[in-house]
């Protein structure tokens, strides 16, 4: 049972918002011609170190908030509902974010000390999302320290490793994938703003309100598909790029599905279809990149 419950805390479904900005800035290394294996197996290890620490993070302090309580109709959560201990979850986050370190220094050697402090920053930020004194993800600032994070520097960074350099079409890539994670936290603040507000969680959300909220969610997805066609057009992309349009399809029912329902099952749904998506988008993206 223990195990099943350190596989629940890690919430599998989102490892896709770290995987997505490896695989796009890897793409970008191959068609620059910088790849190197080690550079991406080790930054994909540390990327998803970095995601499991925060979702241990974010577990162990929503249960200590009372944020994770009876009314919430989100996924099981480990110690809330006492399947994991506070000290065997603070236990695991040093272990994943421990992991994270050690692979953090083979990408100093790698790539120099601007990946030390890229990794420090990522280890605060991801600590900071829910815990301490002011936790930044109940202050309404979770969508942007994810765009930043789990978009711009995971992507950025990614590119960087292999030779050392950030192109122009790096940043466009940071841009999609960081709107894409940061639309998974917004499904996710919607799924959870009444339960949120009443036990003083102020998300992004709660601070807007659900039907801002939902716009919001709509305009931000929209943002990696424009974000691909200005690329392209600007020639930071090849043609082949617009292949990441393809993904479209599979947004529009997201979308309608945040605008209408309110229901548990239905926003969960619209939670892990959003983590799909942005793996789906990465990937055509990558494709794109490499023709």
């Amino acid at each position: 049972m223990t195990t099943q419950a350190w596989v629940l805390a890690a919430r599998l479904p989102t490892l896709w918002a770290a995987i997505g900005p490896v695989v796009v800035g890897t793409a970008l290394a191959v068609r620059d011609g910088v790849f190197r294996w080690d550079g991406f197996l080790v930054t994909l290890f540390a990327a998803l170190c970095i995601q499991v620490g925060v979702n241990f993070a974010n577990d162990v302090a929503d249960a200590g908030r009372g944020v994770d309580n009876a009314a919430r109709i989100g996924p099981t959560r480990a110690v809330a509902t006492g399947l994991l201990t506070a000290r065997q979850m603070w236990a695991g986050i040093a272990v994943a974010f421990g992991l994270a370190a050690v692979a953090g220094l083979y990408l100093t050697w790698l790539a120099g000390p601007w990946i030390l402090v890229i990794g420090i920053a990522s280890l605060l930020a991801a600590l900071g999302y829910t815990n301490g004194p002011a936790p930044y993800g109940y202050h309404g600032l979770g969508e942007l320290f994810v765009f930043v994070f789990f978009g711009l520097v995971a992507t950025m960074g990614t590119r960087f490793v292999f030779d050392r350099t950030v192109p122009a079409a790096a940043w466009y890539a940071a841009v999609a994938m960081g709107a894409l994670a940061s639309a998974i936290l917004i499904a996710n603040n919607v799924r959870d703003v009444d339960n949120d507000r009443i036990t003083g969680k102020r998300t992004l959300a709660v601070i807007l309100g659900r039907g801002p909220a939902r716009v919001l969610y709509a305009v931000v997805m929209a943002i990696p598909f424009l974000t691909v066609v200005v690329a392209v057009l600007a020639g930071a992309f090849p043609g082949w790029s617009l292949l990441a349009l393809a993904a479209v399809p599979l947004a529009v029912p997201l979308i309608r599905v945040l605008a209408t329902k309110t229901e548990g099952p239905a926003l969960i749904g619209v939670l892990q279809g959003t983590a799909r998506l942005q793996i789906v988008v990465a990937a055509l993206l990558a494709v794109g990149l490499m023709l």
